[in-house]
């Protein structure tokens, strides 16, 4: 008889499941439960989405795309992130991925080796970690606080940072606790990476739902802040399509392409 513990990759059965997903199911199973598990907008996709992705089913248009997406689609996503976030983007240093999901999954394991550390806030989306873990990383959690409002300060990067200091993740807006990054938080954490080799996975999925006068700024639009970011954002939020696993990043060329080498060989296209 196999033995399925003694076979399978250690990295792979330390991982932890996702409680997130726990509650999701469970609230499934009950009649009338408001479920809070998973970032779900509470309307439709927009009847002009669908309907343009029914006449396409129509038209026949089912077969595999580019490996970096359709080259109209992140023609179009460049022109959007010059307008709504005022970042400048070629469309070659964009690609289209399943989902910002598969966008977050890549640029780990893209630049994350044994022994590699990861700085990842909390709370946080529960990806970060575990994909962190089975690239041979090793996450450097901060507790983010209520006194500040659930915002990851520079003082706390700057104290997590090591000479094994990789990565940085910020999620923000932040799921679960709705916490927002202000310009003047994030040219306080610039000046604290912009000297450094660290590069910043930017998680910006919810940059649509931030409220007030001040607005979202993506730390990508901080002066020499863009060349070490790498920003992931998609349509799963903002329009209502979790169910359609469209995401997409943006970043330095080079680092983009090693992405897209990866996203070749595990996906193919989305």
């Amino acid at each position: 008889m196999i033995d399925y513990q003694k076979i399978q990759a250690q990295r792979a059965l330390d991982m932890k499941a996702s409680g997130i997903r726990k509650f999701f199911e469970l609230a499934a199973e009950i009649p009338d439960c408001i479920s809070l598990g998973v970032g779900e907008p509470d309307f439709q996709t927009p009847w002009a989405i669908r309907e343009a992705a029914i006449h396409s089913l129509e038209l026949g248009r089912t077969k595999y795309t580019a490996n970096a997406g359709l080259k109209e689609l992140r023609e179009a996503l460049s022109a959007f992130m010059e307008r709504r976030y005022s970042l400048s983007y070629d469309p070659k240093e964009i690609f289209v991925t399943v989902g910002g999901s598969e966008a977050i999954d890549l640029a780990i394991r893209m630049l994350v080796e044994d022994g590699d550390e990861v700085i990842i806030p909390q709370p946080c989306y529960v990806s970060y970690e575990p994909i962190t873990t089975l690239t041979g990383g090793v996450p450097v959690t901060i507790q983010t606080k209520e006194e500040d409002e659930f915002r990851v300060t520079a003082r706390q990067i700057k104290e997590a940072i090591t000479e094994k200091t990789k990565l940085l993740i910020l999620s923000f807006p932040n799921n679960p606790t709705g916490a927002v990054l202000r310009r003047q938080d994030l040219l306080e954490i610039a000046d604290v990476i912009r000297d450094t080799d660290i590069i910043v996975l930017a998680d910006e999925i919810y940059a649509e739902l931030v409220y007030g006068e001040e607005g979202f700024t993506s730390i990508a639009q901080i002066d020499g802040m863009k060349e070490r970011t790498i920003v992931v954002n998609g349509f799963s939020k903002a329009f209502s399509m979790t169910g359609w696993r469209l995401g997409y990043c943006a970043g330095p060329h080079e680092l983009i392409e090693t992405m897209i080498k990866i996203h070749q060989s595990c996906i193919m296209a989305a």
